[in-house]
């Protein structure tokens, strides 16, 4: 495992703590493996292999800003006895972090393949919008600008 040190970068910086946090605590287990990847502009895909874990043994939540899958298989009870266990069966716990404002849209378990799949909803009002500009040569120079009720109001209180 690879470490960094940011400290050269906290000198320089400032607010992007949250950020570093994010970096120094993104260990993550090679076990499920998974792939993470990007189906359309704001649409993404998390897959991962759980082979031999049913609908019931697998939870997903979202808590704030974080996707949290949990892994816990169930004691088998039975009367055989294994010579081999090549299959990896244990219990595990991933997170992954998500950016503002991305939710899960769906999540499947189909042939041993977890599928989660998010989307981000950008709130109209924090969505760029375009404004409109005038020169000073656009205006009409007879005609009076348009003092809003608002303004007029204020003129008045003062």
């Amino acid at each position: 495992m690879r470490s960094f040190d940011y400290t050269p970068l906290y000198r320089t910086t400032v607010g992007f703590d949250r950020l570093f946090d994010m970096l120094d605590n993104s260990v993550r287990s090679d076990w499920p493996p998974y792939n993470i990847e990007k189906t359309g502009d704001d649409d993404y895909r998390i897959t991962m292999a759980v082979a031999g874990f049913s609908t019931d043994e697998v939870e997903l939540t979202q808590h704030g800003p974080e996707l949290i899958v949990v892994g816990q298989k169930q004691t088998e009870e039975s009367d055989r006895q294994i010579l081999h266990r090549g299959m990896a069966t244990r219990n595990f716990k991933q997170v992954f972090k998500l950016a503002d404002y991305v939710k899960v849209a769906k999540a499947t378990l189909e042939n041993g393949l977890l599928s989660v799949d998010l989307v981000r909803e950008i709130p109209e009002e924090m969505k760029p919008r375009r404004i409109g500009l005038r020169s000073s040569s656009d205006a009409n120079p007879t005609q009076q600008p348009q003092i809003s009720e608002d303004t007029e109001r204020r003129r008045k209180v003062a």
